[in-house]
């Protein structure tokens, strides 16, 4: 292997990671040199860490990997799932880096290229079960190379804002908006709170045009493109800070049929009138087990949010479609009378399993059934029939 980090660099570049509850994690540097804040949180994937990295949903966090072994094959031999990396930093156990007959960029590499700090040599498995144990985390990572004081770093964790309540959506989203696909018999907006390039994809796959459009767009704005279905992407953060997209969402309703994945999920269930609350360490990883209440079918999901629907407080005209088998938490809404509905997880994944791609051919079949009349709401796709088999256009993960 070429290790960048031998024994001698590992002394040379010691770091540590400060929590605000005061507990600390040594370790040693890699990637850019430059100390920031971040919010802690752990994903239990066990590969596909180069989607994971440019997840838009991942800004202002620090992502600990539970995988003990990151960096073995190459960078750039994996698809982006965005223009750039926007989370804080990444945390790592074993840093490995790419053998000399590939030839392709390491992690390490790959973090300094985008500016990015990260933290190798830290025990993962004890700093996971921390944040298990205490909840998300805001953080302080040191990495610079100087000389700092642990409770100098956790009062600057402590000191940081964090996330709730901050509008970080809006910081990821493509301000220019552009034509991901110009082929399709169905014409389709998705709004970017920070979309995962692999949900496009799918869409496309499901022979749509899909014009992609910038957070701030105004309801006159999306109708104006005539769309026969607008989606809601994923995205950062605190859905709460985002009242002016719920408002929109609310206009949309009725309208035009609405699918929404992560964010987009939580912003409609406020358009709703529900209430969007923080979990106490989120859902973050490819391995997540859900039920669809429908099928009775479990489906391995890929996840990435902090922040969930409280069912209790959706309206009576809105039915829960599947909840998390880890914790019960609401994973999809549809209205009863109206075209929409939502999941909480990633049908797209990028990385992770195909268990849910079935759901961007439901959202072709809305569509029609709202064109064609009836009112899209309840309806199932051809091939949610309990088969097990893969509806027609899907594109598999990134």
């Amino acid at each position: 292997m070429n290790n960048k980090f031998n024994w001698k660099a590992k002394r040379e570049k010691k770091a540590f990671l400060a929590l605000a509850d005061g507990a600390v994690f040594h370790g040693y540097a890699f990637g850019e040199a430059t100390d920031t804040v971040g919010e802690a949180v752990f994903n239990t994937g066990m590969a596909g860490y180069k989607q994971i990295l440019t997840d838009p949903s991942y800004a202002g966090q620090f992502v600990v990997f539970t995988t003990a072994e990151v960096g073995a094959y190459a960078a750039n031999l994996e698809k982006s799932e965005s223009r750039d990396v926007f989370l804080n930093g990444i945390v790592v156990n074993s840093l490995d880096d790419v053998s000399k007959e590939i030839g392709e960029e390491s992690l390490h590499d790959y973090m300094l290229a985008h500016k990015k700090p990260g933290i190798a040599g830290v025990d993962t498995r004890a700093l996971t079960l921390h944040l298990r144990e205490h909840g998300a985390q805001k953080a302080y990572l040191h990495v610079d190379g100087s000389d700092m004081n642990e409770a100098d770093a956790i009062a600057k964790a402590k000191a940081w804002e964090g996330l709730d309540g901050q509008d970080y959506a809006s910081k990821v989203s493509d301000p220019k908006g552009y034509e991901f696909s110009t082929e399709g018999d169905l014409n389709v907006v998705a709004l970017d709170f920070g979309i995962k390039t692999n949900i496009l994809r799918n869409l496309a796959a499901q022979n749509m045009k899909v014009t992609v459009l910038p957070i701030n767009a105004t309801y006159e704005q999306i109708m104006a493109k005539n769309p026969d279905g607008v989606f809601l992407s994923n995205g950062p953060a605190d859905p709460n800070s985002l009242p002016q997209v719920a408002a929109v969402v609310k206009q949309l309703l009725g309208k035009v049929p609405l699918m929404g994945i992560c964010l987009g999920n939580q912003l409609l269930g406020l358009a709703l009138g529900a209430k969007v609350s923080k979990l106490k360490f989120g859902h973050h990883g490819c391995n997540h087990p859900v039920k669809n209440l429908k099928t009775g079918a479990v489906e391995i999901t890929s996840q990435n949010h902090n922040y969930a629907i409280e069912e209790s407080t959706l309206p009576a005209n809105v039915e829960v479609t599947h909840i998390n088998l880890n914790d019960n938490t609401v994973e999809g809404i549809r209205h009863k009378e109206l075209p929409a509905f939502s999941v909480q997880y990633h049908p797209e994944s990028a990385p992770g399993p195909n268990d849910s791609y079935y759901l961007f051919g439901e959202f072709r079949q809305m569509i029609f059934d709202f064109k064609s009349g009836k009112n899209g709401a309840g309806k199932d796709c051809a091939c949610m029939n309990g088969s097990g088999k893969e509806c027609a256009g899907e594109v598999k993960n990134g």
